[in-house]
Order: structure tokens, then C-alpha cells, then sequence
């Protein structure tokens, strides 16, 4: 029986993609893409006779009625979304309403750009006795943010930071992650289309990351990267140090 497949596309790189995805990228008969916000070189995976739609100018509506149409005439869906659709990927509307019109679904996870992000700059977000928390966050705009999630309330933490869908508000950015408690001098990094052929990054601290974003046009399609963990001072962790490797064989043979 046919189904529809949430596949996550991963950050931008088309070989970022999960090997289970693009194999039910492959061999979908209908995919739906999410229109500017995936690398399009992702649907030369698809086979010729494959029917594509760009979900940027469609309805709820009316991307449940292609899926369901689909479905009906024994056709599997692929609906491919941006990164990893469990961080701002909008399917829970599009799974309830396929759950009320009780179409089977399955959903393939990605590759999130905030990974992509890191591993572009070959960093860490979790740093032994710097930070050993991520906060995943975006400041409010036409979707409102419950005021306990505001970036002031977070900034308290004073641990690593990544902020989603905010890079066009970047001074407002600033000043409440300082109001909240991060000191000016905080490591900043703001990446433009992470893992893409066009990835930009600049880099400073919240003293001087706003106008540097500024200068560079970014103005979209960016993430903010905000913590200690950018810093060059680290503490490493003792994974890999003689005397605990040496203690954990000991532990291994009793």
C-alpha cells in the first residue's frame, strides 16, 4: 500500500542526506519539496517520470490533497523538508491532517543545519566544564516565542546557543542575549547556508556581530551561533587522556 514518507533533506549538501532517504527519494512517484529552503540538486535523485511540486506556493490544503491523491492512485510520496523536520518543520499540521484522512505515513529524519553548521566550523557545542547544554532557539516574529523562551531568559544560562529564523533581527538579537547575561565579549558566529556551495560565515562577539552580519548582506537563511564554545580557550575532555583510557581497560577486563 502506498504511503506518504517525510523525508528530512538534510542542512543544503545533496550528499547530506540519509541513505534510507534518498533511497525513498529514488524511487518516490510524487514529491513534494520545500520549495527554496532545499538544495533543488536533491531532485536529480528522483526518477524522470517522478511528479514534482514546489509546496512554497501551496495550502495545507492543498499539499494533503496532492498526497492523498496520490495515495489513492497506489502512488508513494516523499514530502521533502528542509534539514531535520523535528526542528521547525512544520509537519505536525500536515501529519494530523493526514492522520484524519487516515493515510499511513512515515517519517525519515535528517541531517539539521545546526549540525551542518557545526561541522562546517569544526566545532563543538559541548565542551567539558564550558558548556554541556545546547539551547535551540528563535527569537519571536510572525510566530510568537512563550515569553518563559525569550533569548533574555536563555542568555541566563550563559551556555551554548543556536537561534533559528532571527539573523534579519540581529541587533534585537544582541542586546537581549546581553541583557539576559552573556557579557559583550561572547564568541558569535553567524553562519549563511550551512554545507551549501554558497556557505558564508563571519565571526566576532556580540560586541561587534551585528554590524559585521551588517556588512556582509546576510540577511536570511542564517544561523546565529552564540557561546564559549567559538572560544579558542578550550577545556578538552578525558576521553581520550592515557591515565582514564588506562582506567577504563582496568574496569573492562573484570
Amino acid at each position: 500500500m502506498a504511503i506518504v514518507s517525510f523525508v528530512g533533506a538534510g542542512p543544503g549538501d545533496k550528499e547530506l542526506i540519509t541513505l534510507k532517504g534518498y533511497r525513498l527519494l529514488a524511487a518516490a512517484d510524487v514529491v513534494i519539496y520545500a520549495g527554496s529552503l532545499i538544495n533543488l540538486d536533491l531532485l536529480d535523485y528522483c526518477k524522470p517520470d517522478a511528479e514534482k511540486f514546489n509546496s512554497a506556493g501551496m495550502t495545507l490544503g492543498e499539499i494533503v490533497d496532492q498526497m492523498e491523491k496520490a495515495v489513492k492512485a497506489d502512488k508513494n510520496v516523499v514530502r521533502l523538508q528542509t534539514g531535520d523536520f523535528s526542528i521547525y518543520g512544520s509537519i505536525r499540521e500536515q501529519i494530523e491532517e493526514l492522520k484524519k484522512r487516515d493515510i499511513q505515513y512515515d517519517c525519515i529524519p535528517g541531517v539539521s543545519s545546526f549540525l551542518g553548521a557545526a561541522s562546517s566550523l569544526g566545532v563543538e557545542y559541548t565542551v567539558p566544564e564550558v558548556s554541556q547544554s545546547v539551547v535551540i532557539t528563535r527569537m519571536a516574529g510572525r510566530t510568537p516565542v512563550p515569553e518563559r523562551e525569550s533569548l533574555q531568559s536563555f542568555a541566563a544560562h550563559q551556555t551554548s546557543m543556536v537561534i533559528f529564523l532571527s539573523v534579519q533581527g540581529m541587533r534585537k538579537v544582541v542586546k537581549e542575549l546581553i541583557a539576559g547575561g552573556y557579557p559583550e565579549t561572547t564568541p558569535a558566529t553567524v553562519i549563511y547556508k550551512a554545507t551549501w556551495p554558497d556557505e558564508q560565515h563571519v565571526s566576532g562577539t556580540l560586541a561587534d556581530i551585528a554590524a559585521k552580519v551588517k556588512d556582509a548582506g546576510i540577511r536570511k537563511t542564517a544561523l546565529i551561533m552564540v557561546g564559549e564554545f567559538l572560544g579558542e580557550q578550550y577545556h578538552y575532555s578525558h576521553l581520550y587522556d592515557a591515565h582514564f583510557t588506562h582506567e577504563y581497560r582496568k574496569a573492562s577486563e573484570k
